[in-house]
């Protein structure tokens, strides 16, 4: 597809993934339309034209999308067979809506690994809270809806059978609890002419409570044989689904050196926004460069980085207050960027922190201090 910034880009969701796909898009100055059930949305301000309305009603997805040139994605809950229906009209939809009602079931997600070759923990599929019971000697193990689950909902550990009593009662699985020595991600891209590119390899700290990455460093602590791998298995992963646009593999390490695929998403991702100032080209500029089939950029990392997720302090909901913010904007190298949610609560993500440093140490120094200085309260 020749370079054309008059063909209307049509994004399902917008919430801040949504947004930073805009400000990248700017830079282009593509037209977007946005279309989210929440008017106060992240990108209500700075879409051309934002639509109210529910992601998945069959009808308000198909009626947003019919006069677009091209839809996207920032969130997979949404009405896959409006999509397939606008693909019938010649609207190219990126990523693919069939990959994408893939990815939205855990439990087809799996299959489609174990299907493909693609290496992930052992699993079992299970349909309700009482064919867990079925399932004891499977336990320790992750029990997961198989759909609806998102941000770390919908995940629980059952260490044994006096657990079981807990496991979600609706169509799930269990995943063999993976004793694993770091969690990894490697967001790569692809254009529908199939240039593929892959960013580095990041290591991911999860939050205990909230069951969503707290912060990460980007390039991951590892040695060049396991980054090689790890880049290896998310291209195989991308390719197996023939994904147009960004995938973002989420990895296991485990103690003996194997990689495991735990889940992916088909879009620009957390494990991806330290590339806003750390890397030559954005997850998001990427998005936009793989879907317009345009030249993928540079992925290389132009100093070693970290993010933080800024999360709404436990206790506290009502109008945000960014507490700590002249504080953190005195260090070198660190940078805010806020979602344009104007109320917390505990645990949603208001925002995020890049910071880049060429001393790994200094680094890590940069990460304790905005964890601890930077709170969002009401």
């Amino acid at each position: 597809m020749a370079f054309d910034n008059k063909k209307k880009l049509g994004i399902i969701g917008g919430g801040q993934l949504g947004r930073m796909l805009i400000q990248s898009a700017i830079d282009f100055d593509f037209i977007i339309h946005a279309l989210d059930p929440d008017p106060e949305a992240s990108c209500v301000h700075l879409a051309h034209h934002f639509v109210t309305g529910s992601l998945t009603d069959y009808q308000t997805v198909y009626d947003f999308g019919k006069d677009m040139d091209l839809i996207t994605i920032e969130i997979e809950h949404i009405n896959t067979a409006a999509l397939k229906d606008l693909e019938k009209l010649g609207i190219k939809v990126f990523p693919q809506p069939g990959i994408v009602e893939i990815i939205q079931d855990k439990r087809l997600q799996k299959s489609f690994f174990e299907q493909n070759g693609i290496p992930t923990a052992e699993f079992v599929l299970v349909d309700d809270r009482e064919s867990v019971k079925n399932h004891l000697e499977f336990l320790p193990a992750v029990n997961k809806v198989g759909k609806g689950g998102y941000d770390g909902k919908g995940v629980q550990i059952l260490r044994g059978e006096a657990d079981a009593s807990k496991a979600f009662d609706a169509p799930g699985l269990l995943e063999k609890l993976i004793d694993f020595d770091k969690e990894l991600a490697v967001i790569v891209a692809r254009s529908e002419s199939g240039e593929v590119r892959t960013f580095p390899v990041v290591e991911m700290a999860f939050h205990p409570e909230a069951n969503l990455v707290e912060y990460l460093f980007a390039p991951a602590d590892i040695d060049a044989s396991t980054t090689e791998k790890a880049a290896q298995i998310a291209i195989k992963t991308a390719e197996a689904f023939g994904i147009v646009g960004l995938l973002a593999v989420e990895m296991f390490l485990t103690q003996s050196g194997d990689i495991l695929v735990n889940e992916v998403a088909p879009r620009p991702h957390n494990s991806g926004h330290q590339s806003q100032r750390a890397n030559f080209t954005s997850q998001f500029e990427q998005h936009l460069r793989a879907i317009f089939d345009l030249p993928l950029g540079e992925t290389g990392q132009i100093a070693p980085a970290a993010m933080v997720n800024l999360l709404g302090a436990d206790g506290y909901t009502g109008e945000a207050i960014y507490e700590g913010m002249e504080e953190i904007m005195k260090v070198e190298g660190v940078h805010p960027f806020l979602y344009g949610k104007s109320k917390t609560k505990p645990f949603r993500k208001m925002g995020h922190v890049t910071i880049i440093d060429s001393d790994f140490e200094k680094l890590k120094e940069k990460v304790n201090f905005v964890k601890k200085t930077l709170r969002i309260i009401s």
